[in-house]
């Protein structure tokens, strides 16, 4: 297995690992798992077994921390795998982090709140900067700072988006409305009527102009006020 999620050019040692020896890895950026997914995927290890070995690390006990590979671990746990192929790395607390969340993006399985939490610890807890990630993950900067946004909605709207009720494009147009309320009401609407993005935007422009205007000026003020308030 050469090269696996960026790592060493020398052909890495696949060894065969009991279950029970492995430990969740508290950075997994992926929360959300599919039932019937995981289930197809369980019905698939059972008759083909797993095809791509799973990555760990060595903690300093006799087990085993994974790095990535949660949803072969979960499937593989139905399927009734005593024990899973895996892969041993030495690896930092932010490597863990990076490769479980390198490999999920290029597999495009992480929900848009999940990849928003994930590039958020990033930043909070590894000082890095949106040029970093991106360049990482193989995103532009504007496309991590629009996801990073999301964790601005309500929780419940987060909450929506993270079981697939609401897309991200939903969730970047709820994000335009200033107002509190008028993003819940807005996403109230698009559940209720099914919503495109497109009609979500024609109706947040709505929404968005019956506020009130702030800052405006009078045009009666006196001038000299006018004045000592500039």
């Amino acid at each position: 297995n050469r090269g696996y999620l960026g790592g060493k050019d020398k052909t890495e040692n696949i060894l065969n690992l009991e279950i029970g020896k492995i430990k969740s890895n508290p950075h997994q950026p992926r929360k959300n798992f599919d039932k019937d997914k995981l289930k197809e995927l369980a019905d698939s290890i059972k008759e083909h077994g797993i095809l791509q070995p799973l990555v760990v690390t060595k903690l300093k006990d006799d087990n085993f921390e994974l790095i990535a590979g949660a949803r072969r671990l979960n499937a593989a746990k139905i399927a009734g795998l005593s024990h899973v192929p895996v892969i041993v790395r030495d690896s930092s607390e932010q490597g863990k982090l990076e490769l479980a969340l390198v490999e999920n993006l290029q597999r495009d399985n992480l929900n848009p709140i999940e990849r928003a939490y994930a590039f958020k610890k990033l930043i909070d807890v590894f000082n890095f900067i949106q040029e970093d990630i991106a360049k990482r993950v193989g995103k532009s900067r504007e496309t991590v700072a629009n996801t990073v946004r999301l964790l601005d909605l309500p929780a419940e709207i987060q909450r929506a988006i993270l079981e697939s009720r609401l897309s991200e494009g939903h969730g970047r147009v709820i994000l335009s409305v200033p107002d509190g309320e008028k993003k819940l009401l807005l996403f109230k609407e698009i559940l209720k009527n099914g919503l495109s993005v497109r009609q979500a935007e024609a109706l947040a422009k709505k929404i968005t102009a019956g506020l009130p205007k702030k800052f405006k000026i009078k045009s009666r003020k006196d001038p000299h006020l006018r004045d000592l308030e500039n």
